[in-house]
Order: structure tokens, then C-alpha cells, then sequence
């Protein structure tokens, strides 16, 4: 059965990655609260939207195969164990750089640390650590990896995959897309900005992705009919065009604030809701992608700097506030050209080393000397070498549906 590789995705990641990058360096520098950009700047933490999404098209679609093949859906265990191996190696540097290179406003315990390290941080008052504080996302991605199999089995189980069973489903996911919104706006209200870090308020943006992988796949299948998502797959310039536009809508005070002060319930409703449709038109022509699209977004270099593009959201806080330091740039300075540049070039030249001395040689010994397969679907009973790629940080591979004739 032959693999399919959306290669597309590894050039959204990288995309993604200088997303959060830049938005950070835009608080950094300040000029994502007051310079001339300020507005496209605070907004580029779309980039986790689009990760989240990625990562709900990947991690569900093996599932959607298995429904649609009758055959079993992937192991959870080895599941679980390939997801261990990707992610935390990378954070456990990445908290130690951050202990030894970041000073802090004031003192912060080793408690503090060892919670970023477990990614349980969002659960409790631990103080923002310097250097980590993107980490929130990744916990907030840990907790959609543990309520996946669970998730896909009520999504997947009790029927079989007919037209009404996939229409169904869909809605489903849909609703979801109103959940995070809905859960923004009540927090919000109640003043809980903790939970406002918890899955509750980013289902909707996984769903999205899920969504979009159901759809991909029944529609290849021929179990889906034709939709306004076929017409809008081949016109990816105007998905794209639209993208841009609901994100210039984003950037009004329809979003709420630039800065850290709290938005208005309505407020957090519409900014989530507004990234929830962004990462749908971001990600909807990557998967169907044009000769074009994969060739740029999916090339040489795509691929390249979609396997370092994790490395790149973990350490660069670390190496911005770094080059700060040494160049003296005090918080809220400026500098933001100066920042982006040295800060992109120096987290690539490290998540590159980390990528390939690292991550890449830990997956394939974690994943070799194994009596089952650790391909993304997990259905064949023997050993793998070929490290699993089924995250927003790592190159897809997936097998399609057998009916579905696509490579």
C-alpha cells in the first residue's frame, strides 16, 4: 500500500515557526504595540493556530483510514511513545539553556522549571519563566495528543463509513470550532486566564485540521459528494487571499488589545473564531496541493526547514533574550530588524544541530529495535527504521484509504 506525503505542510510549519518568532520579537523590540506594523506583528501568533491545525489533519487522519480500510486504528501506546520522543528531548534543552542563559526579573524556583520541563505549567500559578513562555502551546498540544485516541474512537467507532455516518461527523467537528470561541469568552468573563491556555479553548483549532482530514480522505474514497471545499481546493490563491483578509480583520480592535491587557468576552470570542477560519484557508491548499505549491512549499528547502522548524519555536526565545543581552538592547528598545534577523539566523543554525545530532538520531534509535510498526498508522506487525513524521513538526506520511487512488 503506497504512502502518501503531504509535503506541502513541511513549508507551513516553517511558515508557522517565523510566525511565533516574529511575534515575539515584535513584544521584544516593541514594535508590536506601537511601531508602524504593530497590528500584523501581534497577530502573528497565528502561527500556532496553524500548528495545532497541522497537527489535527496528521494525527487524525491515520484514524480516518483505519475507519474507512475495517482495519485497526493506530496503537496508542507506540502512538504515545513516538509523540515522547519528538517533543521532549528538545524541551528538556531547551529548559536547561533557558536555566543557564536567561536571567529573570526575579527569582524563579527550580519547581518552575521542572513544571515547564512536564509541560504542566498551565495548570497551576507557576511564574512565566523567561525564555519558555512559548511553551504554553506545546502543553496545550500534549494534552490533544492524550485525549486523541479517545476522541477518534467516539468519532470513528460504531458504524460504518457511509455519506450520512461522514456527514455526521463532520458536524460534529464543526461544533467544536464554536466550543473554543465560546470557552475564550467565558473565561474571559469569569476572569480564569489560566484556563484560557487549556484544550478547551484551541479544540477548534485541531477540529479544524480533523475536519479537513475526513474530508480529504472520504472524498477521495468516493463516499463524500462534491462540496464548496472542492471548488475552493482549486483556487488556492483565492483561499490564501482570503486567509489574508480575515487576518487583517484580526488586526482591528475587533481581536482586542496588541499588548497583554485582557480582551472583552466578545473580544476573545472573535480573535479565536477569526484564527480558527485563518488556519482552515492556510492549510486547505497544502493538502491539495498545485504542481506549484508542492514544489515551493514542499521542495528541498521546505523540507528542510520544516524538520527544524520545531527547534526553531523551542529555542529561539532563549537566543532572542541571548542576543538582547549582548547587544544591549533593553525590553520595549526597538531593534526589531536586528532582532528578527539574528534571532532566525542563530535559532536555524541551533535547531539544525539539534535536528540532525539529536532529534533525528534519538527517533530512529527509540524507533528501530521495535516488534511492531511505528509508521504513523500503525497496523503492520514488524520492525520500522523510518522515524514516524505525523506531527506539525515533523515530515508526513500517512497511508491513504485503498480506494481512494491517491499517492
Amino acid at each position: 500500500m503506497r504512502r502518501t506525503r503531504f509535503a506541502a505542510l513541511d513549508g507551513l510549519r516553517a511558515i508557522g515557526a517565523l510566525a511565533v518568532v516574529s511575534t515575539h520579537v515584535g513584544f521584544r523590540s516593541g514594535d508590536a504595540l506601537s511601531g508602524p506594523f504593530a497590528g500584523i506583528l501581534a497577530r502573528m501568533d497565528i502561527g500556532v493556530a496553524i500548528f495545532f491545525a497541522i497537527s489535527g489533519f496528521l494525527l487524525y487522519r491515520p484514524h480516518v483510514v483505519a475507519w474507512f480500510e475495517e482495519t485497526e486504528p493506530p496503537l496508542t501506546l507506540p502512538y504515545l511513545r513516538n509523540r515522547a520522543l519528538r517533543i521532549l528531548p528538545v524541551l528538556w534543552v531547551a529548559v536547561v539553556l533557558a536555566a543557564l542563559l536567561v536571567p529573570t526579573a526575579g527569582p524563579v524556583s527550580w519547581t518552575a522549571y521542572l513544571q515547564h520541563a512536564t509541560l504542566i505549567q498551565i495548570y497551576s500559578n507557576v511564574p512565566s519563566v523567561e525564555g519558555l513562555t512559548q511553551f504554553w502551546s506545546l502543553a496545550t498540544e500534549v494534552a490533544f495528543y492524550l485525549v486523541l485516541p479517545f476522541l477518534a474512537r467516539f468519532l470513528t467507532g460504531y458504524e460504518r463509513p457511509t455519506r450520512r455516518a461522514v456527514r455526521w461527523r463532520l458536524a460534529v467537528l464543526a461544533c467544536f470550532t464554536v466550543l473554543g470561541p465560546g470557552w475564550m469568552a467565558a473565561v474571559t468573563a469569569t476572569d480564569h486566564s489560566r484556563a484560557g491556555l487549556w484544550l478547551p479553548g484551541y479544540l477548534g483549532w485541531f477540529a479544524v485540521g480533523m475536519g479537513l482530514a475526513l474530508w480529504q480522505v472520504a472524498r477521495g474514497s468516493g463516499r463524500l459528494g462534491a462540496s464548496a471545499l472542492d471548488t475552493l481546493a482549486k483556487l488556492p490563491a483565492t483561499v490564501w487571499g482570503i486567509g489574508i483578509a480575515l487576518l487583517l480583520i484580526a488586526t482591528s480592535p475587533l481581536a482586542g488589545p496588541y499588548n497583554l491587557n485582557p480582551p472583552s468576552p466578545g473580544q476573545a470570542f472573535v480573535k479565536n473564531l477569526l484564527y480558527t477560519a485563518i488556519a482552515a484557508c492556510v492549510i486547505l491548499p497544502a493538502i491539495t496541493p498545485t504542481r506549484r505549491i508542492a514544489a515551493v512549499l514542499g521542495g528541498k528547502a521546505g523540507h528542510v526547514a520544516g524538520d527544524i522548524s520545531y527547534g526553531v519555536f523551542a529555542y529561539h526565545l532563549v537566543i532572542l533574550n541571548v542576543i538582547a543581552q549582548l547587544a544591549g538592547f533593553p525590553l520595549f528598545s526597538g531593534h526589531f530588524t536586528v532582532l528578527f534577523v539574528s534571532t532566525v539566523i542563530s535559532s536555524g543554525l541551533l535547531a539544525a544541530a539539534s535536528y540532525y545530532l539529536m532529534e533525528r538520531p534519538i527517533m530512529r534509535r527509540g524507533r528501530h529495535d521495535r516488534n511492531y510498526d511505528v509508521s504513523p498508522v500503525g497496523l503492520d506487525k514488524r520492525a520500522s527504521a523510518q522515524p514516524n513524521r505525523t506531527d506539525a513538526w515533523t515530515t508526513p506520511e500517512v497511508r491513504p484509504a485503498a480506494s481512494s487512488g491517491q499517492g
